[in-house]
């Protein structure tokens, strides 16, 4: 029944498949990424709702129905990851399986079940993974980060890319459920009893981020997302101010979300914990201050990936790493694509275009995924392009900065005409992207041209200054590529960036 998975190209790094069965309080979920690497790549996703945390509070044991419904489904677990072949099996069990007085009975049959050890996380524990998965899922994030559970909530800082001292609090979403018997004042009563003692850290204005992590607040943000018709269905980074949240979870503090516009975008095993989580964020959100909640699809999974990464691989920037990926499936040159970003180098210095940091790494992971769309037919190079960048699993950067990735790449291949790219990316846009994507559009058309996007010529192109502008340099050995279609190209950067750019050729 075993198979091998190898990735498309050898050029990519990791030796294979990877599965993760994270075993919690209310879902027991299977994770198979393709590989080891900066930013995996899911392969497989499924988890049960085994529920095993309900009851735990009130008999301190995991009631055997579902213990029976998780086991069953480890059953199918095990065959999925020897059909896939996975390499490296990593197991985790968190607050259900710690605290039920036969939790140590359980994870002996899953471990027998699994022919692998389980990992039994305590609390700090617990936040220290949560937090190491926001760090992998997200470019030098600071703040706190909260990771709601069926049995726990954990809260750690995050600053300079290393979680600190995590806390854990029994303000999981089934057992403060159980405990305050369904009442929101009496869930909202025990959470601020529960978190009065807590010493927040004290965080500078500017640094009072909220990472949320778990299927219960992914649940209320995509609540959140769709009421507001949100144009981008993607929840990680999926971001509102804190005044925003704490008035939302106000409004959805309802039993099973009752009368709530659009409840159904959450799953009827939702619907009964999305409200207590609504309280327990609201409460974490006005006692540490917080000045904006953000979404995060990266967890403890994650985090405990990116603990076994070499040092210069968690270095890695996330982005670009995950363009450089659909790079060399893609593309019909990734070298190609490297030699852009030293060509765009040269040619924004000489021309003095000012970047941020996070700009200049934009810009370079666009040019990562210039040519990605290529095997379409020419007339959909771009939108192809623009869907794929626009609902790609990436991580490490918000939506705007999605939205300039995809606008580079469409501006590419379709032409610098602003009405046809889609109304969803231009709401996710700021003006100064906006600009900068058909800036890096235009430049990019240039260079496709020169090199009809193979590698080799770029590096013999010279970029010097003149008295007008800039001068793109062929010099003899390429005078031949010259033409007056790679003159209007060059014409239509010169004309945004309003500046004279020349082909010299001889």
């Amino acid at each position: 029944m075993t198979s091998q998975f190898r990735p498309a190209r050898g050029r990519l790094n990791g030796t294979g498949p990877v599965a993760v069965v994270d075993i919690g309080s209310n879902s027991v979920r299977l994770v198979i990424y393709e590989r080891k690497a900066r930013t995996p790549t899911m392969l497989f996703n499924e988890k049960v709702l085994a529920g095993l945390g309900r009851g735990v509070a009130a008999t301190g044991r995991l009631a055997e129905e579902s213990v029976q419904t998780a086991l069953s489904e480890l059953e199918r677990f095990k065959a999925l990851i020897q059909h896939t072949g996975c390499k490296d099996l990593y197991i985790v069990a968190t607050a259900a399986a710690r605290d039920a007085e036969n939790g140590a009975d359980f994870v002996r049959e899953v471990e027998q079940y699994l022919d692998a050890p389980v990992r039994i996380l305590n609390g700090s524990e617990e936040a220290y993974y949560s937090a190491l998965g926001v760090i992998a899922g997200f470019w030098q994030p600071r703040g706190i980060v909260g990771d709601m559970g069926g049995g726990s909530l954990e809260l750690v800082e995050i600053s300079e890319n290393e979680p600190g001292r995590g806390s854990t609090f029994p303000l999981g979403g089934l057992r403060l459920s159980e405990e305050a018997d369904g009442k929101i004042s009496k869930a909202r009563k025990i959470t601020e009893d529960a978190l009065a003692g807590y010493d927040w850290p004290g965080l500078l204005p500017g640094e009072r981020t909220f990472f949320a992590v778990g299927g219960t607040w992914r649940s209320l943000g995509r609540l959140h997302l769709m009421q507001n018709d949100y144009p981008l269905h993607v929840m990680h980074n999926y971001e509102m101010s804190a005044d925003e949240a704490i008035a939302f979870c106000r409004k959805i503090a309802v039993p099973n979300l009752e009368g709530i516009e659009m409840a159904e975008v959450v799953s009827k095993q939702r619907r009964p914990l999305v409200p207590i989580g609504a309280v327990v964020l609201e409460q974490v959100l006005t006692s540490m201050k917080a000045e904006r909640l953000v979404f995060s699809a990266t967890g403890v999974r994650e985090g405990l990936l990116h603990e076994k990464l070499p040092p210069e691989m968690q270095a890695q920037d996330p982005v670009i790493e995950a363009a450089r990926e659909l790079c060399i499936l893609r593309s019909r040159s990734p070298d190609h694509a490297e030699e852009l970003i030293s060509w765009t180098d040269a040619l924004f210095r000489e021309l003095e275009i000012e970047e941020t940091a996070n700009e200049r790494r934009l810009r370079h992971a666009a040019c990562l995924l210039s040519d990605i769309g290529w095997r379409a037919h020419p007339d959909y190079r771009g939108e192809q392009s623009l869907n794929i960048i626009s609902n790609a699993s990436f991580v490490g950067l918000d939506h705007a900065s999605r939205a300039y990735l995809a606008a580079a790449v469409f501006y590419r291949h379709q032409g610098l005409r602003e009405g046809a790219l889609s109304l969803v990316i231009r709401q996710l846009f700021t003006d100064r992207l906006r600009i900068r994507a058909k800036v890096l559009g235009a430049t990019l058309r240039v260079a496709s041209l020169l090199s009809a996007s193979m590698a080799g010529l770029l590096p013999k192109v010279g970029i010097e200054k003149t008295g007008h502008g800039i001068s793109l340099d062929l010099g003899r050995d390429l005078s031949n590529l010259d033409g007056e279609r790679l003159r209007k190209r060059a014409y239509q950067l010169g004309k945004i960036i309003e500046t004279d750019v020349a082909i010299r050729s001889g």
